[in-house]
């Protein structure tokens, strides 16, 4: 019996390679970002340069980089991901995320990462999810990179998942919520999470990089809401 063809998730036709997850047409009609601040990823006048907010009160993150805004299909895929347990979909997710980052290499200069990790769940949530989803998109990552990771920070509280809280409530949740259990002195990292909203949740992991003496820290995610 001849093996069935892997199609892409977008148009559903066959797929030359089937790791690529989508075809050539429609990863090139994936929805174009606006012009973003090079660090916070926020809408700004200039991709080269902080944007005025980054200059006031900058992320703890040097870099930020994303596929797509939070909108469809990435926004769909996202919440088949890590809602519905349609994990066929990381490696396809994944690849984007590289490419993201290899276009943002070329273009902005981005340090390659010796370490990638990902945003952990807390073990209750994790095993009613089954899995993290941000660490099936560092997995391959990690391989292909030829990184470490992607475990070595832990949830050590249990608390209102993110999208149920405003911007001020984000912030307190994750005050003091996250353990480093690896050595990071002097190393770059590369920080995975599916969705961006506030950074509250990066922005506190990035802290504690940086106040362990990391070198840089950067900030790779599907969606960034803007």
């Amino acid at each position: 019996m001849l093996p069935m063809p892997a199609l892409c998730w977008l148009c559903r036709l066959p797929l030359r390679i089937a790791a690529h997850g989508l075809c050539s047409v429609c990863l090139r009609a994936l929805p174009p970002l606006p012009v973003l601040c090079p660090r916070c990823g926020l809408p700004a006048g200039s991709a080269e340069v902080a944007c005025g907010r980054c200059l006031g009160a900058p992320p703890r993150w040097q870099a930020l980089v994303c596929v797509s805004g939070y909108h469809p299909p990435l926004r769909r895929w996202v919440h088949q991901l890590k809602f519905y347990r349609i994990t066929a979909l990381r490696v396809m997710l994944a690849r984007l995320l590289l490419l993201s980052w290899l276009d943002a290499r070329r273009t902005r200069g981005l340090v390659r990462p010796d370490l990638l990790l990902s945003v952990p769940l807390h073990k209750i949530r994790a095993c009613q999810r089954g899995y993290n989803q941000a660490a099936l998109l560092a997995q391959p990552l990690a391989r292909w990179l030829g990184c470490d990771g992607p475990d070595g920070v832990r949830r050590s509280r249990h608390a209102t998942p993110q999208h149920r809280l405003d911007a001020s409530q984000r912030r307190r949740s994750v005050r003091g919520a996250f353990r480093l259990e690896i050595a990071v002195r002097g190393r770059h990292i590369a920080l995975i999470d599916d969705v961006v909203t506030t950074g509250s949740t990066v922005g506190e992991i990035s802290r504690i990089f940086l106040a362990q003496g990391a070198a840089s820290v950067q900030i790779w995610c599907l969606c960034r809401t803007l």
